[in-house]
């Protein structure tokens, strides 16, 4: 029987086409072609049992394909207990957005389990992983050509290890096996960033926002990144890298840290690595000496601040507590945390929104030059990197030479040394980030018709317009 869809999962994908929508008002297109961008392809559901050893289970699984205009198509596998069809579709659509915003060449796809992976050993984990697997590679729905998953809620680098394995046994003949799964750990064919990538990437996007001045007034914000009082809900992979780099290499004031069990704020500042290694001491915020403890962390979301990060899941901003919010920007960390009338309270209020499916695609960024590296079977920079080094070494010989006095050692390390893979992976993640907040700026101008295009109309105008020139199907009139 197949299980029901939840009231919420309906919601978001009904918040996600209502913001498509509003972006369509845009664009001269026929009706068919406006119902046929928000359709998905194809959507599978598997349903499968497995005996353990006192016991047999059916598990219920979706992978939902938004968009084939580009091969393969790309995105994360959740396991979460709230996993239905229609948080599939909706998040699928926000893949194909998401890759045609930032000029990824994958299509948009996303699948999952309806499972909470805590209530399972690591043996039991393995086997259901595998099983989701196979039946998805007998219908090519996970391929390095077709069909591309990744990480996402419930899921990690382990579990894409596993499902790696298994099409590797399914398909031996495949030469490009490897590229069949990104988030894989190093090791095992993965890519030095990948895990940090999407936190990573907020922090570029954060970054490309404080450069322009106009979009710093136009929030009613003063000063640079470092001067801001920023809080992030949500405190996994996210949230935790995104608000460590924040305090690392910008100095942000990181002053409040919502996790589902409760929340932390200080005024003066939370020092984030301390915090997170107490979490993983207690499993909890609790107790965290020389701060405000709330046990309804999200009513830290309404706290004074200057940008709030929700990093978490979807619908966290909402018609309920948009009136309360007292940042001057949200940074949407996670996929659909503004339902559709959260979001318009937030504009209605003036409080400026960088949209979701900008913010958080550092991670397909970094997915894609994993799946690059595995097409090609060359790790990035193998081929230049002494050949930098040497001409490095020649400048600083040049330099000696004309000054008649030895270069300093710091700068020199700093001419002579060729870039890592990380470093490639780093500047290609933020080069990317900077071009589609560029892009979005320009075309809020150059739509704008004496009206403040929002950044989220603006992203998907990007999307959508990238995507029709894609698909000869759908003719522009």
């Amino acid at each position: 029987m197949t299980p029901p869809a939840t009231p919420q999962s309906n919601d978001f994908q009904q918040n996600v086409s209502r913001m498509v929508e509003r972006a369509m008002r845009y664009l001269e297109i026929p009706d068919g072609a406006r119902e046929a961008l928000q359709t998905c392809d194809s959507v599978i559901q598997v349903s499968f049992p497995i005996q353990f050893r006192d016991r047999v289970e059916v598990f219920h699984g979706w992978r939902a394909v938004h968009s084939a205009h580009r091969l393969p198509v790309k995105g994360g596998m959740r396991f979460a207990p709230n996993m239905d069809q229609a948080h599939a579709e909706a998040l699928a659509a926000l893949m194909s957005y998401k890759c045609a915003i930032i000029d990824i060449p994958f299509g948009g796809s996303k699948g999952g389990l309806r499972i909470d992976p805590r209530q399972y050993n690591e043996w039991e984990l393995e086997r259901i992983t595998r099983r989701f697997a196979h039946e998805l590679i007998q219908r090519d729905y996970i391929s390095p050509a077709q069909n591309v998953p990744a990480p996402d809620v419930g899921t990690s680098q382990r579990e894409m290890a596993w499902i790696a394995d298994t099409y590797r046994q399914h398909r031996p003949d495949d030469i490009n096996h490897v590229a069949a799964v990104t988030g894989k750990p190093v090791d095992l064919g993965g890519m030095r960033g990948r895990l940090e990538a999407t936190g990573r990437g907020v922090q570029y996007a954060l970054q490309a926002f404080f450069r322009s001045k106009a979009a710093v007034a136009e929030a009613g914000l003063g000063g640079g990144l470092s001067q801001q009082r920023v809080i992030v809900q949500g405190f996994g992979n996210v949230g935790y890298h995104l608000a460590h780099f924040l305090q690392q290499d910008d100095n942000v004031r990181i002053v409040g840290i919502i996790k589902s069990d409760g929340g932390i704020y200080s005024e003066q500042g939370l020092d984030v690595d301390a915090v997170h290694d107490y979490m993983n001491r207690t499993g909890t915020l609790e107790g965290y000496p020389g701060v405000r403890f709330e046990r309804d962390g999200n009513r830290l979301m309404e706290e004074d601040c200057d940008v709030l990060v929700p990093a978490a899941l979807e619908g966290a901003i909402h018609e309920d507590n948009a009136p309360r919010i007292r940042a001057r920007l949200v940074v949407e960390a996670a996929n659909g945390p503004c339902t559709f009338e959260g979001d318009r309270i937030l504009q209605q209020r003036g409080i400026t929104v960088l949209p979701d499916v900008f913010v958080n695609a550092g991670g397909v960024v970094v997915s894609y030059f994993e799946w690059v590296r595995n097409i090609q079977h060359i790790r990035f920079g193998r081929m230049e990197r002494r050949y930098d080094q040497a001409q490095g070494q020649h400048i600083v010989s040049a330099i000696e030479m004309m000054t008649n006095q030895d270069v300093p050692e710091w700068l020199r390390e700093s001419i002579v040394r060729g870039a890592e893979e990380i470093d490639l992976v780093r500047s290609g993640l933020d080069d990317t980030m900077r071009e589609a907040f560029s892009e979005m700026q320009e075309v809020r101008e150059v739509e704008s018709n004496g009206e403040v295009l929002d950044y989220r109309t603006a992203a998907y105008l990007i999307a959508l317009r990238k995507i029709i020139r894609a698909r000869p199907d759908l003719k522009v009139i």
